[in-house]
């Protein structure tokens, strides 16, 4: 069995009771009811796999809401030695910290600090702000004169069990690679742990894989290259045409890309008046960039279905941003598709997710909503725009599909079961999720024309 099979049975929902107990975080005793009704012979299939995703994600979520009140409390006063409980409870009241009940007591948001830092309305009197680089306003300025970049960049990964395992156990382990794409070539495989087996260069979750004993450092070192291309889409003149029915894309995807009646309704409202794809495209880019904030979230698998819980919240991080686009242009009628990978610099090189959408005159382009924000939230209207059908060359493209299994498919409880940026690892039969395993990506080269 899969047992990532059963995500896609969220949207269908939970019974009252186990709902209301998850809810108030009251884990333990939701546990024992799920036990209980995963007893009983008559329940749908449906039913079955709704209540054991509930079950996992009551496993995982205090890992990412690790903070009791009086740990939120010392990490601010670090700072603000004389911050008070007064202004703390006006920040959660405001919204401005994501916390839940977890049995009978509130927790905080892993990164809940690092959320606070990013908006000055929202900083707490003071925090220190997270360093900025202007590397990638350099990039822009240079794309954007030039009309095209390309980077070519070299990187290397690694996964491995937190704590020491028995050597000799056996284990499987997956890594992402450079998928083959438009915007990607020259990918080579560099050094690597032997013995490991490429997945098809159009796999939708790409990876090198092995079965091999716990004690091997999985590793993988590869080089590609990798272009962006400045699309202006104001210059398109005249309506453009809708897509073909070829192209795909324009369904729902249990459980997160959803077409409920809260998006159905936003999206009628946002896309009002717009007379072909390109302007409802844009319509919707616009209010994803200029009304959701951005804030650091708990691992994917412990979301309700994120497009409509982004909607309704107003909150989101790349992929949580990416995937309201996503379903918003659907319903919309524009095909529209994931994307994902690494965001990579001279420096380093970090989990990243945008989105695809089509339109029949250029064919795909891209939208990064969470860059659109970012540049939104700085006042730089012109990277805003960039970011609605262009991208930049400083990227690692490995996933074209959320939800997707890996090659050779990975049937435990996947650390993260939609999408694949730092890789999977099973011992002895145990999948490593969390904390119990440890990722590393080092950029080890990276190069721009002339450098």
């Amino acid at each position: 069995m899969d047992q990532n099979a059963v995500w896609a049975a969220l949207s269908a929902g939970v019974p009252e009771d186990v709902e209301r107990l998850y809810q108030a975080g009251r884990f333990a005793a939701a546990d024992r009811r799920i036990r209980t009704l995963l007893g009983q012979e008559h329940l749908p299939a449906i039913a079955r796999d709704a209540l054991r995703a509930r079950a996992e994600q009551m496993r995982r979520l205090p890992e990412s809401y690790p903070h009791t009140r009086a740990a939120a409390l010392a990490m601010l006063r670090r700072e603000l030695p004389d911050f008070s409980d007064a202004e703390f409870d006006a920040l959660v009241a405001a919204d401005r910290i994501d916390w839940r009940w977890i049995e009978g007591e509130p927790y905080y948001q892993e990164r809940f600090l690092e959320t606070l830092r990013i908006y000055p309305d929202m900083n707490a009197r003071g925090l220190r702000p997270d360093p900025v680089s202007d590397f990638r306003d350099q990039v822009l300025s240079r794309l954007q004169s030039q009309g095209t970049l390309q980077a070519e960049i070299t990187l290397q990964a690694s996964i491995a069990p937190a704590e020491p395992a028995d050597p000799d156990a056996p284990a499987e382990a997956w890594l992402p690679i450079p998928a083959e794409c438009p915007e990607q070539s020259h990918i080579q495989i560099l050094d690597a742990t032997p013995g490991g087996t490429l997945a098809p260069g159009d796999a939708p979750q790409r990876t090198i894989h092995w079965k091999a004993a716990a004690g091997t450092p999985f590793q993988v070192t590869y080089r590609y290259r990798i272009r962006a291309t400045c699309h202006d889409l104001d210059a398109l003149t005249g309506p453009v045409p809708e897509a073909e029915p070829w192209v795909g894309f324009l369904q729902e995807e249990a459980p997160h890309i959803t077409f409920t009646p809260w998006l159905r309704d936003l999206c009628a409202r946002v896309t009002a008046g717009c007379r072909d794809p390109l302007q409802r495209a844009r319509a919707i880019y616009d209010y994803v960039t200029r009304h959701t904030r951005y804030r650091y979230q708990p691992e994917y698998a412990c979301l309700d279905p994120i497009a409509d819980r982004c909607a309704k919240n107003g909150w989101g991080d790349c992929g949580v941003m990416a995937l309201l686009f996503i379903t918003l242009c659907r319903i919309a009628g524009i095909p529209a598709r994931w994307q994902s990978g690494l965001y990579v610099t001279p420096e380093r090189a970090g989990c990243h997710d945008w989105a695809q959408f089509y339109l029949a005159p250029l064919g795909w382009l891209w939208a990064d909503c969470s860059f659109g924000a970012s540049a939104h939230r700085r006042g730089d209207e012109a990277a805003r725009r960039h970011y609605f059908g262009s991208l930049d060359p400083l990227r690692m493209v490995a996933n074209r599909a959320f939800y997707a299994q890996l090659t050779p498919p990975d049937p435990f409880w996947r650390d993260d079961p939609y999408d694949n940026q730092t890789g999977e690892l099973v011992v002895n039969g145990r999948p490593l999720t969390g904390k119990a395993r440890v990722h590393d990506i080092r950029v080890l080269d990276f190069r721009l024309p002339g450098d």
